[in-house]
């Protein structure tokens, strides 16, 4: 009796629309990858790659790095073109990732963070978008101070117009293009663009949730789960030095060292030569040191004038 209690207690929490939503996407996904032309549209390819690749710019660069930690401050022309690219990317209103992602951080691993790594590899990943929220994470949620994001226009705006955005930067504009411009036929356009960049895109994003807390050294704190992992930092564009990052999670590169496997940072600093980006914070040598001697797992090396 208490299993098939436990059973429907759990099948209330989950959004059956999100978990059909979601197997069904990747389902195609997956099949679509098995099965593309890829000798025959190279070029829907190297678009889905690049579009992919600027998506995953609004998310690192600007949600993640601008946003929630202000670990740099971006001029109006930055946050709208970091702004776009995030629609692409076809997630949440920049407001909920932010609020989401500031929980995470003053409570990882708790059941007030919305994607808690103790409850699996799963959950951690996608698992958390396909059931309710802990009741943990919506009254510490509230009490997050988000006074900056309603106060930024380019925010406010695209949130209010969200869903049209997203429409056009994640599934028409990346489909239109190859069609009307290069003369690609609809259907490899629509499984490049839409069944394949898309869960792309959010399985390099995810990544973070999961792979980077769960699997990876600590070298800069060993008492908490998030972990430097080289494959997600692959994935994500310069996201998974996961341990330094909650370490020090006001550095604008997320990462000791800078530009390396970091495609995310060798945007910030080209933005920041064109004057659109300014004010990157950074945290010093002598910090990182003292910290990874004293806190880390053992495995940091000495290495500033390499990464510095």
């Amino acid at each position: 009796m208490d299993k098939i209690k436990s059973y429907f207690e759990f099948e209330k929490k989950l959004i059956w629309t999100n978990v059909i939503a979601i197997t069904a996407l990747h389902a195609l996904c997956l099949y679509s990858f098995l099965t593309f032309p890829y000798s025959q549209y190279k070029g829907l390819v190297v678009w889905g790659f690049l579009v992919g690749h600027l998506n995953g710019l609004g998310v690192t660069g600007g949600a993640h790095r601008l946003w929630t930690h202000r670990a740099y401050k971006a001029k109006t022309p930055l946050k709208i073109f970091l702004g776009l690219c995030y629609c692409g990317a076809g997630q949440n209103r920049i407001y909920e990732w932010v609020r989401d992602h500031r929980v995470h951080h003053k409570y990882s691993e708790t059941d007030a963070d919305p994607h808690n790594s103790n409850r699996g590899f799963w959950f951690s990943h996608v698992g958390w978008l396909m059931m309710k929220k802990h009741k943990n994470v919506y009254e510490h949620g509230g009490k997050i101070d988000m006074s900056d994001i309603e106060n930024d226009e380019v925010v406010s705006f695209i949130d209010k117009h969200f869903t049209i955005l997203k429409i056009l930067c994640c599934f028409v504009i990346p489909v239109v293009i190859p069609v009307y411009v290069f003369n690609y036929p609809w259907k490899p356009s629509i499984l490049s663009q839409v069944v394949m960049r898309y869960p792309g895109v959010l399985n390099a994003t995810w990544s973070v949730n999961s792979f980077a807390h769960l699997w990876g050294g600590r070298s800069y704190n060993k008492s908490i789960g998030p972990a430097e992992n080289l494959l997600v930092s692959f994935a994500s564009g310069g996201e998974g030095f996961h341990n330094y990052h909650h370490a020090f999670p006001w550095d604008y590169k997320a990462s000791e060292f800078g530009h390396i496997f970091n495609p995310t940072t060798v945007w910030l600093n080209f933005f920041h030569k064109i004057n659109w980006a300014y004010d990157l914070k950074k945290v010093s040598p002598e910090l990182i040191k003292k910290i990874a001697e004293k806190q880390g797992d053992g495995s940091w090396v000495d290495h500033y004038e390499k990464s510095y």
